[in-house]
């Protein structure tokens, strides 16, 4: 049929135990597991040129053919936005997403997106992955501005899905969160579930999930802590949750925290969304085989937070 994708992949040693669907639907070009099941049951997955099942165990180094059905179209209009580009080759870009940005066209904010300004500088990106959020192999929020990546070939784009799933990608996160935290290092290990609100998560949520971030402090004030956050999982609003279930939410975050926004000192009280900020990511290039950072430099409105913050502390300086 016109228009149809082929997508051959190979099994890593890592994947080796795994059932298809799972391995299928960690693949970005593919989509959820559920999407992968379809495919699978449709027939246009094949091991070793046979029909296969979504629980079919999978053994390393075999190659699976995905037949993908043709892109409808997405509407997506590109848009001739400010991009910052931190990283670019043929196979990856790696951009500065600046806060209040949303990702990918989303009920209420279909214009003004990431993807509309990486689509003007890049021009179309078909195959490679959903029509309606091309190239996009992760999110930030809204209010998180940070390090993104994007990939501009369905070969990469699977890569680095895969990468994603494999919890090989490195992340690095910084945050200025209420109060002083009484460790200077730690782990919060509590599964992350959603809770009875929509669009909301929760350490008490429904079916839960493991969700793990490893915390640094990096400066401490008077009323708040500047602290460097690694992500051991990629559970929805982990950062923020677990750090309002430990009793410092982020500052800014109106969601998590409102009642420690709404008592704080003004300098906290006035700061306009969260102040949390994607500072640096490593990843495997797709091609290359060499590990790779990227870093974003703090924005303007978090540096100046800490600057207010930094003059009226009596904390040592910057770890």
């Amino acid at each position: 049929m016109s228009g149809e994708r082929r997508l051959d992949l190979v099994v890593p040693p890592g994947a080796a135990g795994e059932r298809l669907d799972r391995f299928l639907g960690a693949v970005g070009a593919i989509g959820t597991r559920s999407q992968a099941k379809q495919l699978i049951d449709a027939g246009r997955v094949r091991i070793g040129g046979g029909r296969c099942k979504a629980g079919r165990v999978l053994r390393a180094g075999e190659q699976i053919e995905v037949l993908l059905p043709p892109s409808e179209p997405s509407g997506l209009v590109p848009e001739a936005l400010p991009l910052a580009v931190l990283w670019e080759d043929a196979e990856v870009l790696a951009v500065d997403k600046p806060p209040g940005m949303v990702v990918h066209p989303a009920p209420g904010a279909r214009r003004g997106t990431l993807v509309a300004a990486v689509l003007h500088r890049l021009g179309a990106l078909e195959g490679v992955g959903d029509p309606a959020r091309p190239g996009i192999v992760h999110r930030l929020d809204r209010d998180t501005s940070g390090v993104l990546l994007v990939a501009r070939t369905a070969a990469a784009l699977a890569a680095l899905a895969r990468q994603f799933h494999d919890r090989t990608v490195e992340k690095r996160y910084l945050a200025v969160v209420h109060g002083r935290l009484a460790r200077e290092r730690g782990m919060i290990d509590r599964p992350i579930g959603r809770a009875p609100r929509a669009r909301r998560m929760s350490v008490r949520g429904r079916r839960p999930r493991a969700a793990v971030t490893r915390f640094e402090v990096l400066e401490r004030f008077g009323v708040a802590t500047l602290v460097a956050l690694y992500p051991e999982t990629g559970r929805t609003h982990q950062l923020r949750v677990h750090l309002a279930a430990a009793g410092h939410p982020v500052v800014g975050d109106r969601v998590y925290g409102p009642r420690a926004q709404a008592r704080a000192p003004a300098v906290l009280a006035a700061f306009g969304r969260q102040a949390l900020h994607a500072e640096a990511i490593t990843f495997t290039h797709p091609t290359s085989g060499q590990r790779i950072t990227v870093r974003a430099p703090l924005p303007r409105d978090m540096a100046d937070l800490v600057t207010a913050l930094r003059a009226g502390a009596a904390g040592p300086g910057l770890a």
